[in-house]
């Protein structure tokens, strides 16, 4: 294993080099694996992103249209997003100068409950301008991602079939209510939006919680309008994604009917989150996916 992070922290030395020529290169640092991409940092301000999607011409296609992806979106977005420096499509390389801040996932709880608002205010003012985002443009950047509800709630509960046990019993009367609910109904108007806003994509400055960076784009779609304010409700909690709300251009029965849909997906999600983390072993998603029952799936009272 050892070997193989130090030729990959080797391969990381040789496209900067040949792609930046007069960077010196100092320390290379693996930043993290994600479920599409896993991140490398150079001297503490680049970022070396690599694709592991094993089909060469499925990675070389996803980095050139990040890459697209990326310019379209800076050029609209409220909060700042990479900018790519370089990209070496065929090995499913993008490169891009480091955004300030943490990743929100990695502030403690307390910390992130005391910005929560703030930060969701912030996330509604980028969401409300992503879907303002003319359809026609962005849909020749990315993909429709259109999946029924009805699907969603099937996986859902496979995956809580796969992670009962770390459900607090507490919680479970909660979760088989919904699984055993009918799902909201499909026909909304699509939009294209971020499509994976969770914490783990939001960067903020861990003193004052200013909103400082969203990043990883790579799944961004043509999708239900209502996903990402989903993930700001699985994450941050349901007041949080009202004041998402407050100023979506919308009337208030469809503001209505997307918070709606947004606590089915923001359920779904967290599902789908707590598996992710029993499965791969990562903590922060399996915490962050408990902390997020009380109030997705409130538990039964004695």
């Amino acid at each position: 294993m050892e070997s193989r992070s130090s030729d990959r922290a080797g391969e990381v030395r040789d496209i900067v080099a040949a792609h930046l020529p007069g960077y010196r290169i100092g320390t290379v640092d693996v930043l993290g694996a994600g479920q599409d991409n896993t991140a490398y940092e150079v001297d503490g301000e680049l970022i070396v992103r690599f694709s592991d999607e094993p089909d060469p011409q499925l990675r070389a296609a996803k980095v050139n249209d990040e890459a697209a992806l990326l310019a379209a979106v800076a050029a609209i977005s409220p909060l700042p997003v990479p900018e790519p420096a370089f990209t070496v499509a065929e090995r499913g390389c993008l490169a891009y100068v480091k955004l300030p801040g943490v990743p929100l996932i990695d502030l403690p709880l307390p910390q992130r409950s005391a910005h929560g608002m703030s930060i969701a205010a912030r996330l509604g003012e980028l969401l409300s301008v992503l879907h303002r985002a003319p359809l026609a443009r962005m849909a020749e950047l990315v993909d429709t991602d259109d999946q029924p509800n009805a699907l969603w709630l099937s996986e859902a509960a496979e995956m809580y079939h796969i992670l009962a046990s770390w459900v607090p019993a507490a919680h479970r009367p909660a979760v088989e209510a919904f699984l055993a609910s009918p799902p909201p109904a499909d026909g909304q108007d699509p939009v294209f939006s971020h499509n994976d806003l969770g914490i783990e994509h939001v960067l903020v400055d861990p003193d004052t919680g200013k909103v400082t960076g969203v990043i990883d784009w790579s799944d961004a779609a043509i999708v239900d309008p209502a996903y990402d304010f989903g993930l700001i409700c699985r994450d941050l909690g349901p007041q949080a994604v009202r004041l998402a709300l407050c100023d979506y251009h919308a009337d208030p029965y469809e503001i209505e009917a997307i918070r709606t849909r947004a606590v089915f997906y923001a359920r779904c999600s967290v599902l789908e989150d707590l598996a992710y983390g029993v499965e791969t072993g990562r903590r922060r998603y399996l915490d962050n996916g408990l902390a997020a029952l009380r109030w997705l799936y409130p538990a039964q009272e004695d």
